[in-house]
């Protein structure tokens, strides 16, 4: 094993084990990046795929061509990723997922699972919902990967009520450093009737390093379960309202990704499609019409029974940004009888994954 290789593989071995967080507090202060080595994707990659031999392969999803809708540059497009990765503490302890079996959300390789699918598709934007584990796993090595990482908890997050969780969960969003500067960041702990929630958001203007244009990224995971559906659309109105200032009414280009809770045809969609700041959701477009989501973005069995819905969305100005691809998605064949999680996906959320490019030049 050479030198790097074996600097590598302790890294991700310090990563592994979940209880390595409390025997080893300083895994829970994020490690200045500076002082920590570069790591090469394939070799990291590698290494995932060593831990996880004894697991069936990844599931091949293809990539639907949209250039059509897609205006020529001069720059590659941006890449960004949408994944509700599924806290481990509520996988484990909370979720019933009542087909999956216990030793497939085992946290060292289910970890693995996750890495893999971000290093399979190497966004240059990665939006996460359900993060327990951004100060020991996903900040130490996604900075190391050239990632620059912002976390934000929930206040009152579910993870704590479960023993031996490794903190609360909550968005996180990270961004490649070589292809964009941060302008400015927002953390956002939105409101519903005035009142303060638990859910929270992230939004940050970046600046594209190649074209010098602006982007502003946002990132949130609203209130879950039936009967909660007006709390969300309140939510949504407070996010979209956070987001007309922070554009400027729209004139910075805006890309919205989250975990919506909430289908369709729900209220909080419908603000969203309506609003003032011109919005599409990407996935629509792998549509025959262009004009339907998905038939399903999670999948899973709990002890309630079956549920499959569309609840996660990459919403983008449509005025200012193109979608050049999107990724499909997982088929129910591939799914298979038992659902999500699974030995084969770590999550019982689909990633959601789209090129973006900019319309004409300013």
């Amino acid at each position: 094993m050479g030198n790097g290789t074996s600097r590598l593989y302790s890294a991700l071995a310090k990563t592994l084990n979940s209880s390595a967080a409390s025997q080893h507090p300083e895994y829970l202060v994020a490690p200045d990046p500076e002082h920590l080595e570069p790591i090469d994707p394939k070799e990291l990659l590698e290494e995932c795929r060593a831990v996880l031999h004894t697991r069936p392969p990844r599931f091949q999803r293809d990539f639907v061509d949209l250039r059509a809708d897609c205006p020529s540059s001069h720059h590659p497009p941006i890449r960004v990723m949408q994944w509700n990765i599924l806290a481990q503490a509520l996988g484990e302890g909370k979720d019933n997922f009542v087909q999956c079996p216990i030793e497939a959300l085992k946290w060292e390789e289910r970890k693995c699972l996750i890495l893999e699918e971000i290093l399979a598709y190497q966004p240059d934007i990665l939006c996460l919902q359900e993060v327990d584990h951004y100060f020991d796993t996903f900040h130490p090595l996604l900075s190391r990967l050239g990632y620059q990482g912002t976390f934000f908890p929930k206040p009152w997050s579910p993870c704590l009520d479960v023993e031996h969780n490794n903190g609360p969960d909550g968005c996180a969003l990270f961004f490649l450093q070589n292809r964009f500067k941060l302008v400015n960041s927002a953390n956002i702990r939105l409101t519903a009737m005035t009142l303060k929630t638990n859910q929270v958001a992230i939004a940050q203007t970046l600046e594209c390093k190649e074209s010098s244009r602006q982007l502003c990224i946002a990132v949130t995971h609203l209130k879950a379960r039936t009967g909660w559906e007006r709390f969300r659309s309140a939510q949504g109105c407070d996010l979209l309202q956070n987001l007309q200032n922070i554009t400027q009414g729209a004139k910075i280009p805006l890309i919205v990704c989250g975990d919506f809770n909430a289908e369709p045809t729900e209220e909080v969609y419908k603000h969203f499609a309506s609003s003032s700041l011109n919005l599409n959701s990407a996935y629509k477009l792998l549509s025959a019409d262009g004009q339907s989501e998905p038939p399903y973005t999670t999948w899973k069995i709990r002890t309630s029974g079956e549920c499959r819905h569309t609840l996660d969305y990459i919403w983008y100005s449509k005025h200012a940004l193109s979608v050049c691809s999107a990724l499909d998605l997982l088929t129910e064949e591939q799914i298979g009888p038992n659902r999500l999680p699974s030995f084969n996906y770590p999550s019982d959320h689909l990633s959601l994954v789209c090129d973006f490019s900019f319309n004409e030049e300013p």
